[in-house]
C-alpha cells in the first residue's frame, strides 16, 4: 500500500508519515513546495504521478482568527474548500481512498449534547468552519471511498498550539485568564496518527469523530492540568468567552464530539487526554520544543 499525506510539515501530517513508516507502509509526504493545493494542475500532476492507494489530507488553513480578515477569506476557501475538491477529484480518477481531516467547527457549537458524526445540521460560526464544511461536502459528493474525520483542540510537536502558548505564558506571568464556557476534548496528533493509519487500511468508510478520551473539559480545566503536570505555579482565573473578548472569530461553546462510532466499527479509541498531555510534555522536553 502507498499513502500520500498532505501537510507533512504540520503537526498532524508529520506524525501520520512517521506512523506509516513505523508500520512499513510506503508514504509520500507533500507540502506546499511539492504540491500547491490551490492549483488544480499541481494537485492533478503530483497525485497522478505518485499514484497512491490512499490520500490522507492533513493540509489546511487553521489560523481561525486570521481567516476572518477580508484579505484572507478567498485564500482560506481556496485551501480548505477548493483544494480539498481538487484532491477528491484526482482520488476518484485514480481509484484512491481519501481521508479528509475536518473539525468540530462545522457545527454551530450550541447546546450541551455531543455532536454525532453522521448528523448533518451544519451551521458554522466562522469562516474557518465554513471553509472546512465546503471541503467535507466536496469529498462526500465526489467520492464513495472516503473517511471524514473530525477532530478538535489539536496539539503536536510541530507548529503552534494551545499547550505551547500556555506554557510560555505561564513562565512569564503570575496569573492567566482562560475561558471556562467552551467545552470539548483535546487531541494529541501522535495518538490520532495511529488511529488514522488503523482506519486507512480498512474499508470502513464514512464520518468519524476522533479526540482523546478522558472526558469533556473547558479550556480553563485544560490549562490547570497543563500547569499542574508542568509544575508551574501560575494562577488560572476562569472567565466567560464574553469577558475574555479577544477573538475575531466566534468560537463554539459546545465542541463535545461523540466518538462511539469508532468502537462500533472496531477501532481502538485514543488514550485519555491526561495521559496524552503527560507524554506530550515529556516529548517537548526531550525535543527542546517548548
Amino acid at each position: 500500500m502507498k499513502v500520500l499525506v498532505t501537510g507533512v510539515k504540520g503537526q498532524l501530517g508529520h506524525d501520520v508519515v512517521n506512523e506509516l513508516n513505523k508500520r512499513g507502509i510506503e508514504s509520500v509526504g507533500v507540502d506546499i513546495a511539492e504540491m500547491d493545493i490551490m492549483d488544480e494542475v499541481s494537485v492533478n500532476k503530483v497525485i497522478t504521478e505518485v499514484n497512491p492507494d490512499a490520500v490522507i489530507h492533513c493540509a489546511a488553513w487553521t489560523a481561525v482568527d486570521l481567516a476572518e480578515e477580508e484579505e484572507n477569506k478567498e485564500k482560506v476557501f481556496s485551501i480548505n474548500g477548493k483544494g480539498t475538491e481538487y484532491i477528491a477529484k484526482v482520488c476518484k480518477k485514480i481509484g484512491a481512498k481519501m481521508m479528509y481531516i475536518s473539525t468540530d467547527y462545522v457545527f454551530d457549537g450550541q447546546g450541551e449534547t455531543p455532536w454525532q458524526p453522521d448528523q448533518k445540521n451544519y451551521k458554522p460560526l466562522n469562516v474557518y468552519g465554513e471553509s472546512k464544511l465546503q471541503g467535507e461536502l466536496a469529498v462526500s459528493k465526489i467520492l464513495e471511498k472516503y473517511f471524514i474525520v473530525r477532530i478538535a483542540w489539536v496539539f503536536g510537536l510541530n507548529g503552534k498550539n494551545f499547550i505551547k502558548t500556555m506554557l510560555n505564558v505561564g513562565k512569564t506571568h503570575d496569573e492567566v485568564r482562560v475561558v471556562n464556557d467552551q467545552i470539548g476534548t483535546p487531541t494529541y496528533t501522535y495518538d490520532l496518527a495511529r488511529l488514522l493509519v488503523d482506519m486507512i487500511i480498512t474499508e470502513k468508510y464514512g464520518y468519524y469523530h476522533a479526540t482523546n478520551e478522558g472526558g469533556y473539559i473547558s479550556w480553563y480545566d485544560f490549562t490547570k492540568e497543563i500547569y499542574n503536570q508542568a509544575g508551574l505555579k501560575t494562577k488560572v482565573n476562569a472567565v466567560s468567552t464574553a469577558e475574555y473578548g479577544l477573538s475575531k472569530a466566534k468560537r463554539p461553546f459546545n465542541s463535545r464530539l461523540d466518538k462511539s462510532k469508532l468502537v462500533k466499527n472496531g477501532f481502538v479509541p485514543l488514550p485519555t487526554w491526561q495521559d496524552a498531555l503527560a507524554r506530550y510534555l515529556k516529548e517537548l522536553e526531550e525535543n527542546g520544543a517548548n
